[in-house]
């Protein structure tokens, strides 16, 4: 089937070329309910100059920060869904409310800080919790979190915050 009849999607609209890590509205939804939706682009590589993440770090990324988000006291209610990017450059985060990246540098510093400084074993990682428990490296993902920490959200500029026009 072609998609000549199809709407193009939002996020294919956005150039690739030009993005910068950072933290990013990607789309602000209005449901039937009447509840907004903002889905958050959490970039942590630069398409065009960087690698893809690491997908066993990524992985892991994925595990750590789904559990601080759903455990945050103030913001557990909110958060409605953690998930990596098919082009493993970032995550997507999407959350109950109109919200501007503002709102949650705190949260996402948080975040970051957690799974950059976490020891232990990694929540959610046996065979009877997660599809695919031996595809994990929490070393890679703290030396990814931590880049992410202090190379984009401890000084995090208004241009790593818009998408390029």
């Amino acid at each position: 089937m072609a998609t000549d009849n199809f709407k193009r999607i939002e996020s294919f609209t956005v150039d690739h070329t030009r993005l910068l890590r950072g933290l990013y509205v990607s789309r602000l939804d209005k449901l039937a309910s009447g509840d907004e939706v903002t889905t958050f682009d959490v970039r942590m590589t630069e398409p065009r100059l960087h690698r893809p993440l690491p997908g066993a770090a990524m992985h892991t990324i994925e595990h750590l920060a789904a559990t601080w988000l759903r455990n945050n006291p103030y913001w557990a209610q909110r958060i409605l869904y953690w998930g990596p990017m098919g082009c493993r450059t970032g995550f997507y985060l999407l959350m109950q409310g109109n919200l501007k990246p503002e709102d949650i540098l705190e949260l996402m510093r948080g975040m970051f800080s957690f799974i950059a400084d976490f020891e232990g074993e990694v929540p959610g990682v046996s065979e009877v919790e997660c599809g695919n428990a031996s595809y994990h490296d929490l070393p890679g993902a703290k030396v990814t979190a931590k880049e992410y920490l202090d190379e984009v959200l401890t000084g995090i500029t208004a241009g790593q915050m818009t998408y390029p026009e």
